[in-house]
């Protein structure tokens, strides 16, 4: 792998983003590393083109692309790879956005195919100038993920702050992209980052993670990757049972496939019973639940925590979660340590 001089293309898939681009733009166009920034403006109904066109650095290295119609971030970012040429693929968040000398770090040891780091995530109004973020030193802590671990990594826990090893945003190989023939799977819009590394691995991409911190991801309650709808569970459940009739599949990553496509379509269960609820009435959500054991154990259970959650709050017994202003996806060893 050529990594004296690498040529990073960092993509950004954006929807009514006007607001936050500017920032993630001057992180991407700030590292020499950076020989593209192909910013797709997914159907916005506000300005995100235009204020993505005027935070061009003058360096020729930014394009800006515009979808008609919403297609949702994986047929935004497959079109911006396309688009581009550069042999490294960097996926942008349009809210986040980089710590200077990222891509120092994750090009500073050599044989891979996704390079990813630490992020730091930080609640929204907790920073006035992103571009003054900077992150603790930590080690780096060099480690490789392998099938079982990364997909066991992607099931979150009730009343545990999420840190999904999913929401990692690796530096990519477009050889290995093209040589397996992987793109993301425009069907999800949500996953679609956990579906590609899981199959990546699948076909043996060495991942790499580091400790170091290089990626600012802003933690809002209203963001486009907090909000899905019931039917985006399915289709990520979905997509662990093609995942699952993958060849050559070791038994142990079989079961972890299964457990995470268990705990994904519980989740739909449980939110389609509520939806059914709302819209038809109880009676036709008990029906859904009774159809089958399937339907009635996820469902009992979802209901059943959450009441018993309210009223632990009601009686002061347990406080809502407070979520920090700043936290780490990965616990790290301070630099200063080693």
């Amino acid at each position: 792998m050529p990594v004296t001089t690498p040529r990073v293309c960092v993509i950004i898939a954006a929807r009514n983003a006007a607001r936050t681009i500017p920032v993630a733009i001057a992180s991407a166009l700030r590292e020499a590393e950076v020989a593209e920034v192909v910013v797709v403006d997914d159907a916005s109904t506000d300005d995100t083109q235009h204020v993505a066109r005027a935070a061009d650095d003058g360096s020729g290295r930014l394009k800006v692309m515009r979808l008609d119609v919403n297609q949702g971030p994986s047929f935004a970012r497959n079109a911006a790879i396309k688009a581009s040429t550069s042999p490294f693929i960097s996926i942008l968040d349009a809210d986040d956005f980089f710590l200077e000398g990222r891509f120092r770090r994750l090009f500073a040891g050599p044989d891979w195919d996704f390079a990813a780091d630490n992020i730091m995530l930080i609640r929204d109004n907790a920073v006035t100038d992103p571009a003054k973020v900077a992150a603790p030193s930590f080690a780096p802590e060099p480690q490789f993920l392998d099938f079982e671990r990364f997909v066991e990594g992607n099931i979150s826990r009730r009343r545990v702050l999420r840190g999904e090893l999913g929401f990692l945003k690796p530096v990519i190989s477009r050889a290995f992209l093209d040589r397996h023939g992987l793109r993301y799977d425009e069907n999800l819009r949500l996953g679609e980052d956990y579906e590609l590394y899981a199959r990546a691995v699948a076909c043996g991409a060495r991942f790499k993670v580091i400790k170091s911190c290089g990626y600012g991801a802003i933690v809002r309650a209203d963001s486009l990757s907090g909000r899905h709808r019931t039917q985006d569970l399915k289709r990520l459940a979905d997509a662990d049972l093609a995942l699952l009739a993958l060849k050559n599949l070791p038994e142990g990553s079989k079961a972890a496939l299964r457990r995470h496509e268990r705990h994904v379509r519980d989740k739909y269960r449980l939110r389609n019973f509520l939806d059914v609820k709302a819209e038809r009435g109880l009676v036709s959500a008990a029906a859904y639940a009774f159809a089958s054991q399937s339907n009635l154990i996820p469902i009992v259970r979802g209901v059943a925590a959450d009441k018993l959650e309210a009223l632990f709050r009601r009686a002061g017994i347990a406080a809502k979660q407070q979520v920090p202003t700043t936290r780490f996806l990965m616990s790290a060893t301070s630099a200063a340590k080693e």
